[in-house]
């Protein structure tokens, strides 16, 4: 018997048709589960990943109506290492994370440290007065207070709400 015979799936083989690539469902699976990331990765800003050793940094942006609040963390960093530039309404953090290279004769599994450079940078609304601007860092948190041109800041006022007739 030869094995071309006991193939039942394409193959040049005899019982029942072959599959295209296209129509096996696990290709098609495949293809949509890599079309899903790339979606989500585009839509969340990345336009392509970033490059090794280098670190993501989340922010927090608050408003309080006077001031705009920026807040990273940045455990495992020093605050030497650590940069802030304002540029127009451009604002920039950069730093950088260094690895520990403390080794110990003691048997370990698994060392897990992340380090390298990061750089964020927001846009903000409007530009700000580089001399009224204050970063503090304390316990690996960086707070960066942006006050608001007196134009920019809002004015509340209360609307007052009526029922319809």
């Amino acid at each position: 018997m030869s094995r071309r015979s006991i193939v039942p799936f394409g193959r040049g083989g005899a019982m029942l048709p072959g599959r295209t690539a296209d129509d096996d469902p696990f290709v098609r699976l495949w293809h949509e589960v890599d079309q899903l990331f790339s979606n989500v990765a585009r839509g969340a800003g990345f336009a392509e990943w970033p490059q090794a050793g280098q670190l993501g940094l989340p922010v927090e942006v608050t408003d309080t109506g006077s001031e705009l609040k920026v807040v990273a963390e940045l455990p495992g960093v020093d605050e030497k290492d650590v940069s802030v530039e304002l540029q127009g309404d451009a604002l920039t953090i950069k730093g950088e994370k260094k690895a520990e290279e403390e080794r110990k004769d003691e048997g370990y599994y698994l060392a897990e440290r992340r380090y390298g450079t990061f750089t964020r940078t927001l846009r903000l609304p409007y530009a700000v007065e580089a001399d009224q601007v204050q970063a503090a860092f304390k316990n690996g948190v960086l707070t960066v207070t942006l006050p608001k041109p007196a134009e920019q800041q809002q004015q509340t006022k209360r609307i007052e709400v009526k029922t319809a007739a």
